[in-house]
């Protein structure tokens, strides 16, 4: 595969962009965790799907949108799932977490939907619910490159009021943090990712490498921001490992990226086991 990156444009452009949303998804998936927020990132996939599912129906109807690149439209349903969280979130504010359940399933509902309505365009989903090197275009890499500008310059502006509304929203509510508009705004960028990463990770398998490299990383860091650096670094080694895996095998390389990183996320459990077992057994040693 090394020797064909230096040939194919589309293994540079799905190789770039795999790097790129291994930085971004578990970044934010870092926040999403520590919120106990986990399933957002599933029912904002299904969001999506829903709007690719729909940009594909249209598209063998409507000139328009024949002509336009599904992920827009994936993206901007999105974008609109995260916003009727937070207003959903406010409305039910003793029952936060029902909001997630009614987006999920009002998204499957859509996508449903428009499959069954729609005149073949199986193969063009399959690509986009597990993920494909081949269709990986220089335009999906530009946005992909665009969306991680916003992202690590919104966590660096904004990182003190995030942790802060991660930790204690008491807190951060009396130092004047604005709670609300920065959610909103986090949502947003949360979504803009999930959308991004369709074409390389997969619609259903996108809140995986959001959520599964943060799970090993917290067994290992011993702060925030090793924590942080840890799930970077697993979230890169499992897109790089995964790729590699899925280009040799011909395979869907979302499928491939998760199942690595759960690889890695089952040595990190064995060895705090293997590591806390020797520690147990020192400790009965010093006192015997």
């Amino acid at each position: 595969m090394i020797s064909a990156l230096f040939t194919y444009e589309f293994l540079q452009n799905a190789f770039l962009s795999g790097l790129i949303i291994g930085i971004i998804a578990p970044l934010l998936g870092l926040f999403i965790v520590v919120r106990r927020l986990a399933l957002i990132a599933d029912a904002l996939s299904h969001v999506a799907l829903a709007g690719i599912a729909g940009s594909l129906y249209l598209s063998q109807s409507v000139l328009f949108f024949s002509a336009l690149n599904p992920v827009y439209l994936g993206m901007a349903a999105a974008v609109g799932g995260s916003l009727l969280i937070e207003k959903l979130r406010g409305t039910y504010k003793h029952f936060e977490e029902l909001a997630i359940p009614i987006i999920l399933s009002t998204g499957i509902g859509f996508g449903a939907i428009f499959i069954s309505m729609a005149k073949g365009f199986g193969a063009d989903l399959v690509g986009y619910l597990f993920g494909s090197v081949s269709a990986v275009s220089r335009q999906d890499l530009w946005i992909i490159i665009i969306i991680a500008i916003v992202v690590i310059a919104f966590i660096r502006s904004f990182y003190k009021e995030l942790f802060a509304l991660s930790f204690d929203k008491e807190y951060a509510k009396v130092s004047g943090i604005n709670g609300k508009v920065i959610q909103a705004v986090f949502m947003i960028i949360t979504a803009l990712v999930i959308g991004a990463s369709m074409r390389i990770v997969g619609i259903l398998l996108v809140s995986s490498l959001m959520t599964i490299p943060v799970a090993a990383a917290i067994q290992l860091a011993k702060s925030f921001k090793g924590a942080m650096l840890y799930s970077i670094l697993i979230g890169e080694l499992s897109v790089i490992v995964g790729l590699f895996v899925a280009y040799h095998l011909d395979i869907a390389p979302g499928g491939t990226i998760v199942i690595t990183s759960i690889i890695i996320l089952l040595f990190v459990l064995g060895w705090n086991k293997v590591k806390g077992s020797y520690h147990s057994r020192k400790v009965k040693g010093d006192f015997a």
